[in-house]
């Protein structure tokens, strides 16, 4: 169970990266509260959201390989997001 814990905790912790990203490249462009930001921050948390309802799933049949699905989703997700920032600069 540890790496259900670790999973979750790496889901929190790179979203919420993110997000702190998000503040750290408006405020140095003196961009507060843009639209852009704001876009990208919705859907850091709707992606948080998504995550974790998938790691408490347990009805699945693997749940070794949906839990390796759902790191997956994640980096696949964080790498987007990333783009996004990247684009606010």
């Amino acid at each position: 169970m540890a790496s259900i814990r670790d999973l979750k905790k790496d889901v929190n912790n790179v979203l919420g990266d993110l997000i702190e990203a998000v503040y750290i490249v408006e405020a140095a462009n003196g961009k507060q509260d843009s639209k852009e930001g704001s876009k990208i921050i919705d859907s850091a948390i709707a992606t948080f959201d998504e995550l974790i309802v998938k790691i408490n799933d347990r009805s699945v049949d693997n749940r070794k390989k949906h839990l390796n699905d759902v790191r997956e989703t994640l980096e696949t997700k964080a790498k987007g997001l990333v783009a996004e920032i990247n684009k606010l600069g």
